[in-house]
């Protein structure tokens, strides 16, 4: 890899800021590559430790615990989260909303490490779009499972403003678009008491969950959240 041990292998601007899709060698796991993907100069996502980016579509799919699901995705990432949820026979089918249309066509070239796989599986739709928006207007189709991974969480946010649908109004306009039964879900890097309240405030049931896992890179354990409410 050059320079040393960092390939830039994609790089665009955006109306979020510059996006960087970049491959590198661990310098302390040699042999170790992962992708990473950076916005506005910010770390984003990387393949070393998808843990909870799959720990959601299972734990999704195991609070619902029916069959023949159709599931909604906001936010493609490296693709970790729609596969797991393609690997499981609850599981019919599969939309992906991305809101940078160039993060699917990195997917599409071959760029990231999930593509031979995803490119060529079956019961899954790409969309280049707003799920946001898609969740907030009248719903169209229902979906058994959302689930949510676009922001850092309910209160860092990838846009300058608060979004209303991290709001009790917000996760209401959401719930119209899931059957009975269905399952919101929404990844998050921190715990937020007030997205907590919202969720109760709006779903029967809920569920607040940390995914601790260990990462070498940084030497230390680390806690991100996962926000269920079921319809």
């Amino acid at each position: 890899m050059s320079p040393r041990n960092l390939e830039i292998l994609a790089y665009e601007d955006t109306e979020l800021g510059p996006l960087c899709l970049r491959r590198r060698e661990l310098l302390s796991e040699p042999g170790t590559v992962v992708t990473e993907v950076t916005l506005n100069h910010e770390f984003l996502m990387s393949s070393y430790n998808t843990d909870s980016e799959r720990e959601i579509s299972s734990r999704s799919a195991e609070i619902h615990g029916g069959s023949e699901l159709k599931a909604l995705v906001g936010g493609f990432g490296l693709g970790y989260t729609a596969r797991e949820l393609l690997k499981d026979p609850r599981i019919v089918s599969v939309e992906v909303v991305e809101y940078l249309p160039q993060v699917l066509q990195w997917l599409r070239d071959g760029l990231i490490p999930l593509s031979a796989e995803l490119n060529d599986a079956t019961g899954l739709q790409l969309t280049a779009g707003d799920v946001y928006q898609r969740l907030l207007a009248k719903p169209e189709q229902k979906y058994d499972l959302i689930v949510i991974d676009v922001d850092h969480s309910p209160a860092d946010q990838l846009g300058s403003e608060e979004h209303v649908f991290y709001t009790a109004d917000g996760l209401k306009a959401s719930r119209e678009h899931l059957t009975d039964g269905g399952v919101l879900a929404v990844w998050s890097y921190a715990e937020s008491s007030s997205f907590s309240e919202a969720l109760k405030s709006t779903f029967s049931t809920t569920h607040v969950e940390p995914v601790r896992t260990y990462n070498p890179m940084v030497q230390e354990e680390q806690t991100d959240w996962l926000f269920f409410g079921v319809k």
